[in-house]
């Protein structure tokens, strides 16, 4: 079974290139990505996941620290750390890391070290509460009040801060929760997250407009909006549709 893996990096376009490589080298499926140390923190006290690409340098908690933390979960995940400055690499070591990966990035030393994590590691099924299939119905809200919306009328949804707004060809609700929290209500062979922002109806696209650095914008049968597919989710947008 696939692992799973969180992102923790302050700087976006750092996030989007490890994320391109991640996607690029592995299966490794990358289901979120924090800026800030403390966000993370919170994420391990209700999440569990397989690793953690964690940088150094973060606000409110720094990497060091939080892996210290995280240490003590009872479910820790593999951590792999990536930074700027090679003079903490022996206390990650001691933390048990199990890479330190310096930035600028090199793609063959990324790819590489993809190709061990996933050999040496396997997810922990054990570990793991079993995962229920997803409803065919949701709860959404609109005006205060709650509506109950079959899951394949949902067209897309896009991140809201630390909510999610939900689009059908006629509406807009607002889902209480991030948009990975959100996507794991979703079924998997008809919902893509094409962006770390966006989650799309597979069925639903109707047209697809090329966009710069081989990337794509995409809109929805009915709706007006152009919906990004990001670079890292470029490759398997092409696969998902055949392109």
């Amino acid at each position: 079974m696939t692992l799973r893996a969180i992102i923790a990096e302050d700087e976006f376009p750092a996030q989007e290139e490890l994320r391109y490589l991640i996607d690029t080298y592995s299966s490794i499926k990358v289901t979120d990505c924090f800026d800030d140390g403390l966000d993370v923190l919170k994420y391990f006290q209700e999440h569990t996941t397989d690793v953690l690409f964690l940088d150094i340098n973060l606000p409110s908690l720094d990497g060091m620290m939080l892996a210290g933390s995280l240490a003590k979960f009872k479910h820790k995940p593999i951590i792999v750390f990536t930074t700027a400055y090679k003079e903490h690499a022996a206390k990650a070591f001691e933390l048990e890391a199990f890479d330190y990966i310096l930035k600028p990035y090199s793609e063959e030393r990324v790819a590489a070290m993809l190709k061990k994590l996933e050999s040496q590691h396997a997810p922990a099924e054990a570990d793991r509460k079993e995962t229920a299939e997803p409803p065919a119905r949701l709860n959404v809200w609109k005006d205060e009040k709650i509506y109950v919306i079959d899951i394949h009328d949902i067209a897309y949804a896009e991140a809201d801060e630390k909510q999610t707004n939900v689009h059908t060809k006629d509406e807009v609700y607002t889902y209480p929760g991030s948009i990975s929290t959100f996507e794991q209500q979703l079924p998997t062979d008809r919902f893509f997250r094409c962006h770390r922002s966006y989650i799309v109806n597979t069925e639903k696209i109707h047209e697809i407009l090329p966009w710069f650095h081989n990337t794509y914008l995409v809109k929805m049968k009915g709706l007006n909006e152009q919906i990004p597919v990001s670079r890292s989710k470029a490759k398997a947008f092409r696969q998902i549709m055949r392109l």
